[in-house]
């Protein structure tokens, strides 16, 4: 892989937290992936067959998070590295989730993890 792509405050709702109201109502989640891709080749021959496929990897990611009901941010970062790097057969990414207004007084509370495959 000869560069990198990024994909960045992907906004998805979804049932995250403890608290009881938490689980009754989604509530938005901003993603940002990054991941080594092929860059040179594609941009050489203009050909989207040469590429990864960043508009698929989005929506997987989307469609993922929006079904997802978790308790704890931390494990829908790990769950949802672990699907792109299985379906996408990537050898790396870098995700951050970050839950906006999750406490009082802070823009917003992440989590960032970098996985390999096969780790």
């Amino acid at each position: 892989m000869d560069g990198k792509i990024f994909i960045q405050g992907l906004e998805v709702a979804c049932i995250l937290g403890t608290l009881p109201r938490e689980r009754k109502m989604k509530q938005p989640v901003v993603i940002d992936l990054e991941f080594p891709a092929p860059v040179r080749l594609p941009a050489r021959t203009d050909d989207l067959r040469q590429a990864l496929d960043y508009q698929k990897i989005a929506g997987s990611a989307a469609r993922f998070v929006s079904k997802s009901r978790f308790f704890l941010l931390e494990t829908l970062t790990e769950r949802l590295a672990e699907m792109l790097l299985r379906e996408f057969k990537l050898k790396c990414i870098t995700v951050r989730v970050a839950k906006p207004k999750a406490i009082r007084n802070a823009e917003k509370i992440a989590v960032q993890i970098t996985r390999k495959a096969g780790r």
